[in-house]
């Protein structure tokens, strides 16, 4: 995806992924046409870099601020302060600063509470800074989730902002209570290729390989992939009782009431929000898809 982005005119770009050291040769390369950016929470990931890298490497340490998935754990002053040791034994590695993920915003019952895992977050990862701000007068704290981000007023004490999603918004946002659906940038224009009247359903060229398979829960329990839209105003609109009820590799089989099944035929194209469009995104990256 850095490569990706870098081809089209981006030079200036963080991998916000701990450092994989099978990728160190396309790193290195790509290190010498952008500002590079990547990201370290371990000891033997700094040695490996210092070692195996071919230019100078700017570097955040990964903190786990209660997602649970890579980082060390923000309150864990010893670990992070041998890391830091490390980094300062190496001159060829630039530490950026601390950077984080809110990613446990997503399972929030509330505005309320999402917003709180953010200030919780903001508030540890500044401590942090505190901590070492005299050895690297320059360090900076890192941080980003779309509900945040999209329900946030003010970003006065964070030095950067990472929502990934915030530029598109999908249905999981909409979901969530952090947008509406007229903030949603993002639809995927799929063929009709079947139409089985009898069961209200068609089917659409646009499976797994366009969508993923994540979903939300409908109002009756029922698993949905993709909701069916219009332009209205130059606003995308969801139709009510028309969704992606179930998705394999290429094909997705969606339900809608009798009497939207009527208008649709073999080779129209149906608008989808998807559920998740950072994944969307990336699928259609790798697809291709004929319309």
């Amino acid at each position: 995806m850095a490569e990706f982005f870098a081809f089209n005119g981006w030079n200036d770009i963080l991998v916000a992924f701990v450092f994989n050291h099978r990728e160190i040769k396309a790193a290195s390369e790509l290190n010498k046409k952008i500002n590079l950016y990547l990201l370290a929470d371990s000891v033997e990931t700094i040695r490996f870099l210092s070692k195996n890298a071919k230019q100078y490497i700017n570097l955040y340490i990964k903190i786990d601020t209660g997602n649970r998935r890579t980082g060390i754990d923000v309150e864990d002053y010893n670990s992070i302060d041998t890391i830091v040791d490390e980094i300062k034994k190496h001159k060829n590695i630039n530490f950026i600063g601390f950077l984080g993920h809110c990613g446990h915003t997503y399972f929030a019952k509330s505005n309320n509470e999402i917003l709180t895992i953010w200030d919780t977050s903001l508030e540890k990862l500044n401590l942090l800074k505190k901590r070492y701000i005299s050895y690297f007068p320059e360090l900076i704290i890192s941080l980003g989730d779309t509900p945040s981000c999209n329900l946030l007023n003010n970003f006065y004490e964070v030095d950067e902002i990472r929502p990934g999603n915030f530029v598109y918004n999908d249905l999981m946002q909409a979901e969530l209570g952090t947008c509406n659906y007229k903030n949603i940038a993002a639809i995927v224009a799929c063929p009709v290729v079947a139409v089985y009247k009898k069961r209200n359903e068609f089917v659409i060229y646009g499976g797994a390989i366009h969508f993923s398979k994540e979903y939300i829960t409908g109002k009756n329990g029922e698993k949905v992939y993709g909701i069916v839209s219009k332009i209205q105003n130059g606003y995308i609109e969801p139709i009510n009782d028309c969704y992606i009820a179930s998705l394999t590799q290429e094909h997705g089989v969606v339900y809608c009431n009798h009497s939207i099944i009527k208008t649709i035929n073999i080779g129209d194209i149906v608008n989808i929000i998807p559920v998740h469009s950072c994944l969307t995104s990336h699928q259609l990256l790798n697809s291709t898809f004929y319309i």
